[in-house]
């Protein structure tokens, strides 16, 4: 595949770990203010421009998007950003809970993506897309890059490594406790080395990002349309991104809590969740499912353990279908508790695994029922990718995520 190294603006060193923010969607948009507010002079303050504006201003008005690109270039005049005129690519490591990954930050091909070298498995949103088309217009950059993954190369590993012998341009821990360190390779030989070893990797995969990457590929086609098909290469037909061997990253579950029981009692659902295929165990203190097929079900102010019965069977040939969390929108979410549209609904909040049981427990209250779910694999991932399938939504939940802010790609 096609791996360029990018000329980007970044921080300035001292300023890397007050700018570097959490990437936009991971905050809903009271969470953003609070953020930005506790965070003055962050990259959210960009990134989720209405956090500029009073609580009721229209979070999509052209003078929120206008501020974003006012900002960034006031960053860029008062040197809080700089800008590395030579194209060079960037080792990113992060380290947390005594594990770590370590990706090449870069830009890859639109036409990659449009010819399904870069995968994906997710839909995205209409309306999520076009927040960041419009903020890729206003600022004339990709500020956050797509996180994407491959299988391990060791060839890519070994200059990775070496690069990591020289002093990091960045070296900070975050908020979230997360070790954050970036080495530039900026040697034109090791740069090249890179290229060219990067051309024997079949394909990657978008592991986070998938509404930054349709954003980023909408826009590089209205350049493409705007100058012509004949039109030498634009900096729009690259897009940010970060690549990591698959081996390195952690999935957690992302779990579902519904708000009430569509009218039945607990005795009832719990019956008619028996008869949908799975086990249930008698209630006991929360258990972490550990393995595909497994779930811990909250209800009635309890904990139960479940196992999809053998005889339930699932399709494993079909590898979206054969997910649990597939498995039980089939079987619990739609039937039963009439969750037919999982992305559009209220009475359904997903909850990143990272958030705890008790925040299943507080959310489901005495009225609803929550699920702890067995985390997809990254190999369930590729599967269902490599199939040209999409997953439910909000079936993977990454950690650490990706700092925005440290590599803004001007286009």
């Amino acid at each position: 595949m096609r791996v360029e190294p990018i000329n980007c603006y970044r921080p300035r060193p001292e300023k890397a770990a007050s700018f570097a923010a959490l990437p936009y969607d991971v905050f809903d948009r009271e969470q953003a203010r609070a953020y930005a507010q506790a965070h003055p002079g962050s990259f959210l303050s960009i990134d989720r421009p209405e956090v500029n504006f009073e609580p009721g201003h229209d979070m999509y008005a052209a003078d929120v998007y206008a501020k974003a690109g006012e900002l960034i270039r006031q960053a860029a005049l008062d040197g809080v950003l700089l800008k590395d005129e030579k194209s060079c690519y960037y080792v990113y490591r992060l380290e947390q809970d005594d594990r770590a990954q370590t990706g090449l930050v870069c830009a890859c091909s639109v036409a990659e993506y449009d010819d399904g070298t870069i995968r994906r498995h997710e839909n995205t949103r209409a309306q999520k897309e076009r927040d960041r088309i419009e903020h890729i217009r206003a600022t004339g950059a990709q500020t956050g890059p797509i996180f994407l993954t491959y299988r391990d190369n060791y060839a890519i590993d070994v200059l990775v490594g070496l690069a990591m012998t020289a002093e990091p341009l960045y070296d900070f821990t975050d908020d979230e406790g997360v070790h954050q360190s970036v080495w530039r390779i900026a040697r034109e030989a090791a740069v090249e080395a890179i290229r060219e070893t990067f051309k024997t990797v079949p394909c990657a995969y978008i592991a986070d990002g998938h509404h930054r990457a349709a954003s980023a590929v909408a826009v590089s086609h209205q350049k493409r349309e705007e100058a012509g098909a004949d039109a030498p290469e634009m900096p729009s037909d690259l897009f940010l991104s970060v690549l990591f061997p698959a081996s390195q990253l952690r999935v957690m579950a992302y779990n579902r809590v519904v708000a009430d029981l569509a009218g039945r009692t607990t005795t009832e659902f719990l019956e008619q969740v028996e008869a949908a295929g799975y086990q249930l165990e008698d209630p006991a203190p929360y258990a972490e499912p550990q393995a595909p097929g497994e779930l811990s079900i909250y209800v009635g102010g309890a904990w139960r353990a479940a196992r999809l019965a053998a005889s339930a069977g699932t399709t494993d040939a079909d590898p979206a279908a054969a997910l649990d969390v597939s498995v039980l929108q089939e079987r619990v979410l739609a039937p039963i508790l009439g969750i037919l549209n999982p992305r559009e609904d209220p009475r359904i909040s997903f909850v990143g695994g990272i958030e705890g049981h008790g925040e299943l427990e507080r959310r489901a209250g005495e009225k609803g029922v929550a699920f702890s779910l067995c985390p997809t694999s990254v190999e369930q991932l590729m599967a269902v990718s490599d199939a040209g399938e999409l997953m439910p939504p909000k079936s993977t939940w990454f950690e650490p995520k990706l700092r925005s802010g440290l590599f803004v790609r001007r286009i």
